[in-house]
């Protein structure tokens, strides 16, 4: 059997069986094989049968030297089944903890200078010198997961390495080197990785390869924890960062793997333990790190860190913050990290994020964090100075767009965008009058709020202002037209007959592709075809809020606006555009941009700043890297199958629209058009008390609208169908 290296033979001979192992000579690993029978001779409360103890050469030696410049050694053969291949219980784990913890009682006082000079990439205190492997990752969302707990590694445990106590330890307790007979670990072998470091690592270890394949991995992870602890006590803060140190095994575990793959392609022992490593890794990220730590301090016996009720931390943000600022749920959720498409709260609970648009490309992605650290760690300015990053992003971004979208101003949000884009239209068309789409939301300035309808016509709007024309919502299955068909030339003729009918031309038409405060409503077809040409000819500009639609989120496009077949004078962007970190963008034309240049300056303290910049390139770079346009599509696309078929058996379910990652599900009374608010909201707040994410929207709040990062797998999908269905057969009882 091959190893890292040496080469390991089994003898079989009268006397017994034992072990050769083959290496090729070097002082190094003589030395290192004069320090592993240390080790091993230490542990004397072990026999030969439980672990592997050096047989002298028939001159007393520990290594025969051969001519061919190799070394042989011969070690006593450990008899049992290994753990990998043996029933796991309770018990068994809990004998596993106490072995190891066993072992490590007896190496407390060890030195060895051979052992404690060692830097071996094995070591997990080491793990920074894995990043560079991470490139030999093909797929990249895997390579991104890696990145993550790297990541989190110099967040979390970095900072407290110096803190933790330290002791020569085994270092591989892997299922493969772990023995067992009648259900309790008896033995152990291979001692080639002991390493001087953190100690709580031995436990990480053991822990990481006994939880392969587990459904509840928290719960095996502390019967060795609790077993581990009744023989050497452990301390909290090294229980506090041990998930992340379960993370790190695992990262370093596929990134050998990864490596040694290029030139071992064939190798079975060097990617034996690769997809359990890859199935836990990908469950470990969905993982509160707060629920491991507080199931890792119950297994040792402390006590849990208490979080402050949700209803003082509520009463404290609202004596600070003003009350119109609202929260999801009347029981708000006290979030305390997040990574792709999960958000974790501070009471260890993790939730599905089916709902949040902002995080594009998912929470917290590695690309999107290292570009923030790396650039702020540089160079942070305004744009009055001279800088790579502002060019270098304006022209990535552009090149998204048609003829002749050729100039971009860069600002702080979707809101600030909106604002700016109306300023640009009203400045080019010398007109004040703007045209509105009804339910349409465009912001939170005074002038956003103006020419948001769903604003200016909710609770507390000051109503409709003079210069402003609205349109009603093409709404196809909400038609106020008797045809099926041409509902978006029905409803942009009357639109058009509406401003022929106005006392004054508009400056601009500004509409969102699928109008999410309508109840995520796409534009009926062909609506945009008829109106842009008109509004036109009038003599204005017309405008495509892509805040929401836009970066790929559509599927099959890239901007909302090509669902219509048509090119705006003007795109606003925010939210997606940089991942959630305050940016937006107003996309436009040479013309429109030089009658901007009046002789007033226009200048954004932050907008377009080196930092910003950075982010927004990381996101298209993630975008086109991982496919994600591709992702939404597909999954939209499974998503809205399964949706229909519920459909099919719910009738309550009155309609299923959007477009890639952009869904909206309207809820009725059955056999009517009648909005089912009751029924919306029990949806909603059923689905976070199964810890999913999702809103409601519309006119009358009755449309579940689901708009999660682009990461979003089908197995997601099937968790969200899997409660929709459950919830609405209950209603239906």
């Amino acid at each position: 059997m091959e190893g890292y290296i040496s080469e390991n033979y089994l003898v079989t001979s009268d006397q017994g069986k034992y072990v050769l192992k083959v290496y090729d000579y070097s002082s190094q690993v003589q030395s290192e094989i004069e320090a592993e029978t240390e080790f091993v001779n230490l542990l004397t409360h072990l026999n030969s049968s439980q672990v592997s103890r050096p047989v002298l050469n028939i001159n007393q030696q520990l290594v025969t030297k051969t001519e061919e410049g190799q070394m042989l050694r011969l070690l006593s053969f450990v008899e049992g089944a290994f753990l990998a291949e043996a029933e796991h219980t309770p018990e068994l784990f809990l004998s596993l903890g106490s072995f190891m913890g066993e072992i490590d009682v007896k190496l407390r006082d060890f030195k060895n200078p051979s052992i404690e000079s060692r830097r071996l990439e094995w070591d997990l205190q080491n793990i920074t010198l894995l990043k560079p492997l991470s490139k030999h990752i093909q797929d990249i969302s895997r390579r991104k997961l890696v990145k993550h707990f790297f990541n989190q590694w110099d967040l979390h445990v970095y900072p407290i390495l110096p803190q933790l106590r330290q002791s020569i330890i085994h270092n591989d307790a892997n299922d493969w080197n772990i023995l067992i007979k009648d259900g309790q670990v008896t033995g152990v072998i291979d001692f080639g990785d002991s390493v001087h470091t953190q100690l709580i690592n031995e436990l990480a270890i053991a822990i990481t390869y006994g939880i392969f394949g587990k459904e509840n991995p928290l719960i095996w992870a502390s019967y060795i924890i609790k077993g581990y602890h009744q023989k050497y006590p452990l301390e909290q803060k090294e229980l506090g960062v041990l998930y992340y140190l379960i993370a790190g095994r695992l990262i370093t575990s596929v990134c050998k793997s990864a490596q040694e793959k290029i030139n071992q392609p064939d190798s079975e022992y060097i990617t034996i333990s690769e997809k359990p490593a890859w199935d836990l890794l990908e469950k470990w990220v969905t993982i509160n790190p707060t629920k491991a730590k507080n199931e890792f301090f119950r297994a040792a016996g402390f006590d849990i860190d208490q979080t402050e009720p949700i209803e003082e931390v509520l009463s404290k943000r609202r004596s600070v913050i003003g009350s119109n600022v609202s929260v999801s749920y009347k029981m708000p959720i006290y979030m305390e990290s997040a990574a792709f498409q999960y958000m974790f709260d501070r009471f260890g609970n993790t939730y599905l994020d089916a709902y949040n648009n902002i995080p594009h490309v998912g929470h917290q992605h590695p690309a999107v964090v290292e570009a923030a650290q790396r650039q702020i760690a540089k160079l942070n300015t305004n744009t009055r100075y001279l800088y790579d990053n502002l060019h270098e992003y304006a022209e990535q971004l552009l090149a998204k767009f048609p003829e002749p979208l050729s100039k971009v101003f860069f600002v702080n949000s979707g809101s600030a965008a909106s604002d700016l884009a109306i300023r640009l239209a009203q400045n080019f068309t010398q007109k004040k009058t703007v045209a509105v789409m009804e339910h349409g939301y465009h912001g939170n300035t005074r002038l956003g709020i103006d020419i948001s309808h769903y604003k200016y016509q909710g609770s507390g709007g000051l109503g409709k202002a003079d210069e402003i024309i609205e349109a009603s919502l093409p709404n196809e299955y909400r038609s106020k037209f008797n045809s099926e068909r041409n509902t978006g030339a029905l409803y942009a003729q009357e639109f058009i007959d509406q401003l022929k009918q106005s006392q004054s031309e508009v400056a601009a038409f500004i509409s969102e592709p699928i109008v999410g405060c309508g109840g995520q409503v796409p534009l009926a077809p062909g609506y945009l075809k008829e109106v842009y040409p008109y509004i036109r000819d009038q003599g204005g500009v017309c405008i495509s809020d892509e805040v929401q639609t836009g970066f790929g989120r559509l599927g099959d496009y890239f901007w909302g606006f090509e669902m219509q077949g048509v090119v705006p004078d003007i795109i606003v962007l925010g939210k997606p555009i940089a991942n959630g970190h305050p940016m937006g963008a107003v996309v436009t034309t040479d013309a429109i941009a030089d009658a901007f240049d009046n002789g007033m300056e226009f200048f954004s303290s932050f907008g377009g700043n080196p930092v910003s910049c950075e982010i927004g390139k990381a996101v298209l770079n993630v975008i086109k890297d991982e496919e994600l346009q591709e992702n939404a599509k597909s999954v939209g696309e499974y998503h809205m199958h399964c949706l229909r078929d519920l459909k099919k058996e719910f009738p309550v379910i009155g309609d299923v629209r959007g477009s890639g990652l952009f869904i909206g599900i309207e809820l009725v009374n059955e056999g009517t058009l009648i909005p089912n608010t009751e029924l919306a909201q029990k949806i909603k707040n059923t689905f976070r008390e199964r810890h999913i994410l999702i809103s409601t929207d519309g006119p009358r709040d009755s449309v579940i609208k689901s708009k999660p990062p682009l990461c979003f797998s089908k197995r997601n999908v099937d968790q969200v169908v899997d409660v929709l269905r459950s919830t609405l057969e209950g209603w239906k009882k």
